[in-house]
């Protein structure tokens, strides 16, 4: 390493101590796509290990247009409010033809990224399914070992992405728009059965009554299905995050069922669970980055690719050949 790049030990040192700018460096790293980045990364996490797991993990998820970002803004000002050290991670849809991303997060919470107790990190997906970024469960231990308390991973809201985010956090909020009508006909019941609290965003103005009366249908559609969880009911309640109303009962309802799972034992085995998730998540990219990385392979797919789409191979067969390459 040269002079002007951190060593591993100066990293660990600096985002235990909260350093800004090195935690920003070591997510950096994390983030590479380089093998020897990917080494040292793993290494630095590894040390870090012991100093993660503190902060509280929300998920939020939404249709473009639901006021996410106006949200979380406005949630992680109430958050630095009470005394609490918030990390936003804004995953950002990356372009699938040229690979960049918005990366507008910090424009968009103008004041939350002055914030001495926030820290805002735009991540781009980079083409991940469900827009979550590879990394984030990495960069999530890393805000952790930085010493925040509360960590915001916030979705683009489309594909996947609202059952990717909920396995790697411990709440998973859905945010709605008031007028329920034909977006409830249209939702996914899958959102539903994730969803920890639904919070009908909008609720200002003029939309103070939709937006009642869509908590209304939302909380009969919830109640015909059965939780995920037996020690806990997902609320449905009504907020602004233009104007702040309903996010002090929103946080009762996240704190609630921290206790709830807590004392029934269930918030430990979730941890425990997401870690294993994220090792099979982990074998899988390797697994994936292999086919990529390896010119030999990468080769023989385009060969097979040929002849599958000419009708000479099957699919299965083409697949068992690279299946027996790697094991080779």
């Amino acid at each position: 390493m040269n002079q002007k790049t951190p060593t591993i030990d100066e990293l660990e040192a600096g985002i235990v101590a909260s350093n800004r700018t090195l935690l920003a460096r070591a997510i950096t790293l994390v983030e590479s796509h380089k093998a020897e980045h990917q080494m040292l990364a793993q290494t630095l996490l590894m040390k870090l290990l012991p100093a993660t797991g503190k902060a509280l993990r929300i998920g939020i998820t939404g249709v473009p247009g639901v006021g996410k970002s106006t949200t979380i803004e406005t949630l992680g000002l109430f958050l630095t409010s009470l005394g609490k050290k918030v990390a936003v991670l804004a995953v950002d849809p990356s372009s699938s033809l040229s690979g960049g991303s918005i990366l507008g997060d910090k424009t968009r919470m103008q004041n939350l990224s002055v914030d001495p107790n926030a820290f805002i990190r735009p991540s781009p997906t980079s083409g991940t399914l469900g827009g979550v970024t590879k990394k984030t469960r990495e960069t999530m231990a890393l805000c952790e070992a930085a010493g925040f308390d509360v960590i915001l991973v916030e979705t683009v809201g489309v594909g996947q992405s609202e059952t990717a985010v909920a396995s790697m956090v411990d709440f998973f909020l859905c945010l709605m728009l008031p007028g329920a009508g034909d977006e409830l006909q249209g939702i996914k019941k899958g959102i539903l059965e994730i969803a920890d609290m639904i919070a009908v965003n909008k609720a200002d103005g003029e939309n103070i009554m939709r937006a009642k009366a869509a908590a209304s249908e939302y909380r009969a559609a919830l109640h015909i299905l059965t939780p995920q969880s037996k020690n806990w009911s997902p609320p449905v309640i009504t907020i602004s995050g233009l104007t702040g109303d309903g996010l002090d009962q929103l946080w009762e309802k996240i704190l609630a069922h921290h206790d709830a799972l807590s004392k029934s034992g269930e918030w430990d085995e979730k941890r425990r669970e997401q870690a294993v998730k994220w090792m099979h998540d982990m074998v899988e990219a390797r697994v994936l980055a292999r086919l990529q990385d390896d010119p030999k392979i990468a080769e023989l797919i385009v060969k097979l690719e040929g002849q599958v789409r000419a009708g000479e191979l099957t699919a299965s067969l083409a697949a068992e050949t690279i299946h027996n390459e790697l094991n080779n």
